[in-house]
This record gives structure tokens, C-alpha cells and sequence, in this order.
């Protein structure tokens, strides 16, 4: 069973950077899609960013193209989601997730392991 550990989080500014990171644990997830969701208080949690198990496809929600990058080391079992330019609706706590196939999906539903969370703070 893979387990996945989600660090970096922190509080910025408005218009500054972080670089999230999700570190996968146990069996191999090298070869299922990865994303990341963020859900802040009182709105459903949302796929801000996927992408497919040999890193070819990415998804990005419209809100954050442009300004997020998600990547994954398939050596090192760990995916990131860089994020400049921050804005403060971008408030929320940040969720990896494990796919249920190599594909990215939207659902939340395709979605089989998660993280426990990391919590983004941007102030204005």
C-alpha cells in the first residue's frame, strides 16, 4: 500500500513562490497519475493540478495555469507542484493523491491514496 507525505507548505506573501512536494512510501506508484487538490474552508476540494505516470499529459485547473508547474521523479517516487505568483485565493489546504490508473483524471473519484495535507497560507 502506498502512503504519500506532502511537506512545504507555509505562509507567503502575495506574489511570492512555493514548492510543494509529496513523497511516496511502499509499493511502487511510479506507474499511476498523481495530483494535486486543494480544498478551502467551505468549498469542495478541487484538482489544481495532474499529471500522468511517465509525466507526459499535465492538467492544470484554469485558476492556476500559468503560475503552477507539476512535476514527478519517478526514481525519487515524489511529485511537486511549484507555484509562483500566489495569490491569496489560493489559500487552502494542499492534498496529493494517487490515481487509480496511469491516466489524469478530474474526479476526485479517480483518486485512491491521499496525503494528509499541507496547508498553504497567502497573505495579502
Amino acid at each position: 500500500q502506498v502512503q504519500l507525505v506532502e511537506s512545504g507548505g507555509g505562509l507567503v506573501q502575495t506574489g511570492g513562490s512555493l514548492t510543494l512536494s509529496c513523497a511516496a512510501s511502499g509499493r511502487t506508484s511510479s506507474t499511476l497519475a498523481m495530483g494535486w487538490f486543494r480544498q478551502a474552508p467551505g468549498k469542495e476540494r478541487e484538482l489544481v493540478a495532474g499529471i500522468s505516470w511517465n509525466g507526459g499529459s499535465t492538467y492544470y485547473a484554469s485558476s492556476v495555469k500559468g503560475r503552477f508547474t507539476i512535476s514527478r521523479d519517478n526514481a525519487k517516487s515524489t511529485v511537486y507542484l511549484q507555484m509562483t505568483s500566489l495569490k491569496f485565493e489560493d489559500t487552502a489546504v494542499y492534498y496529493c493523491a494517487l490515481g487509480r490508473t496511469g491516466l489524469v483524471y478530474r474526479s476526485a473519484r479517480e483518486y485512491i491514496t491521499w496525503g494528509q495535507g499541507t496547508q498553504v497560507t497567502v497573505s495579502s
